[in-house]
């Protein structure tokens, strides 16, 4: 297979398994969403959706954030893990929002990045899942997935990032990146591999990969 016919089998394969694509975070708007895919950070998205109803019950607009304190959050937060840090965080980007943007989320890199505790990731997920805005944040799923299927050297998120968007159409990122996650949590995790059952790695998989398999 050719690059292109491998890209072009990958799309093919994600859009048969996920013609709808769910969303992993629960969220009513993109303030809840932001806040959210912040507390996922080394965490997972199941314990996320358990603690932010009742963070949202308490608080879900900016308004209401900066009434509570940041001990409050932290306290409600604290099952996600980094607490301290996140409920800094959280507390201090409810500030930002009122004061610099009128208490909506921004629609772009620089503006998310610059609010507390929100860095590329965070950013490129608000942008995409939020707005619509094509972007290609890269989590460990994809990260791994992209490496194994011989379109990174993987060496880390950032270079993963930019051969993702130069390898698959830009129609297709913010799709590309929830199908891929999916993809990589039911047929390609980290533990518990089963290549009779991951048929995108099967297939194009980098042959360090394969070999590596094939060996075992």
């Amino acid at each position: 297979m050719t690059k292109k016919e491998k890209v072009n089998f990958v799309i093919e394969t994600l859009e048969d398994l996920y013609p709808e694509i769910p969303i992993p975070l629960d969220h009513k708007d993109p303030y809840t969403l932001l806040i959210a895919v912040l507390l996922s950070a080394q965490s997972t998205d199941v314990r996320v959706n358990k603690i932010t109803p009742l963070l949202f019950a308490r608080a879900s607009t900016p308004q209401e954030m900066i009434k509570l304190s940041v001990e409050e959050i932290r306290e409600i937060i604290k099952p996600v893990g980094l607490s301290p840090m996140k409920s800094k965080g959280i507390h201090g980007l409810s500030h930002i929002l009122l004061e610099k943007h009128e208490g909506k989320v921004p629609q772009s890199f620089e503006a998310l990045e610059e609010l507390p505790a929100v860095g590329h990731k965070t950013a490129g997920v608000v942008l995409s899942q939020a707005f619509g805005i094509p972007a290609f944040p890269v989590d460990t799923h994809i990260h791994r997935l992209l490496y194994r299927w011989g379109f990174t050297k993987g060496t880390n998120v950032i270079q993963t990032e930019k051969d993702a968007k130069r390898l698959f159409p830009k129609e297709k990122w913010n799709d590309l990146h929830l199908q891929i996650i999916w993809y990589g949590r039911e047929y390609s995790p980290a533990r518990g591999w089963d290549i009779e059952k991951d048929i995108i790695t099967k297939t194009i998989g980098r042959k360090t990969v394969l070999d590596s398999i094939r060996k075992k």
